[in-house]
């Protein structure tokens, strides 16, 4: 009896030093293609990126990402509907075409009738109707005055392009495309700002191109081509994994035999 407990003790121990001692491996890129922090450029396929931000978690590779931006030149385009209000210039317009087969349009000023009422300190706030037109009531001196509001009111600028004149919207130079009796199509371009994600011991394409991403710290990312040898490593882990399993099952085994042996022992005869 004293043999086996010590022989179940001796599996045990073994095991259990095998369990306390080896070393899990780890994913490395000897010679990744880029080793790169925060603010560092990359180039893939002829385009360049740049690191936008490196979030390592220091050892928590799942949770572990980083982000790389890169600014793109794309064509953009707006359709203004014909007696549709846009906004140009901080001042707000009227798109007006006319005729069945036009190629310019008109941007009418929309005038702000009641803050230019507010701000005449001589003027009623609202306009009135009478039988023969919209007036404003202006007081001068305690005497009130109908003004038509043609004559009060100043005549709203105007502005036409016609198609492939250009003129400055927003932050943009935008070109008339198009003009229908319908609507008219500009057309500008504008730069994007296009970004990727990456993942710790994820993969992610860049360009056309397939990477593999590794963290070594919390401020540094490995990204790698070698995808074979990537998902040999994890194969690697995979089956040290499995091997450290075994052994702890063994080590469980054989301590829980060595006292149901050594229980067994202390059973009292009954003979």
């Amino acid at each position: 009896m004293a043999v086996y407990v010590a022989l179940f003790v001796l599996i045990a121990g073994g095991a259990g030093v095998l369990t306390a001692t080896a070393d899990s491996p780890e994913i490395g890129f000897e010679n990744p293609d880029f080793e790169v922090s925060e603010g560092d450029p990359i180039e893939v396929d002829g385009e360049e990126y740049v690191v936008a931000g490196v979030e390592g978690d220091d050892g928590a590779e799942s949770s572990a990402v980083a982000t790389i931006e890169r600014n793109v030149t794309a064509e953009q385009s707006e359709t203004w509907a014909n007696e549709s209000t846009v906004e140009v210039g901080d001042r707000e317009w009227r798109v007006m075409i006319t005729g069945e087969d036009p190629n310019e349009f008109t941007l009418v000023e929309e005038l702000d009738r009641q803050a230019i009422l507010e701000d005449d300190s001589q003027a009623d706030n609202e306009t009135v109707e009478r039988d023969d037109g919209e007036y404003v009531v202006v007081t001068e001196d305690g005497e009130s005055t109908l003004v038509p509001v043609e004559e009060y009111f100043p005549t709203p600028e105007e502005r036409s392009y016609a198609e492939d004149d250009a003129f400055e919207y927003g932050d943009n130079t935008a070109t008339v495309d198009n003009v229908t009796a319908d609507q008219a199509v500009l057309v500008w371009e504008a730069t994007e700002t296009e970004s990727i994600e990456i993942e710790g011991e994820a993969i992610v394409t860049i360009g056309e191109t397939e990477f593999v991403a590794n963290f070594p710290d919390a401020s540094t990312v490995q990204l790698s081509s070698d995808i074979e040898g990537y998902e040999a490593q994890v194969a690697q882990i995979e089956q040290f994994q499995q091997y450290n399993s075994g052994l702890t099952r063994v080590l469980v085994l054989a301590f829980l035999s060595s006292l149901l042996l050594l229980g067994a022992a202390f059973i009292p005869s009954r003979y």
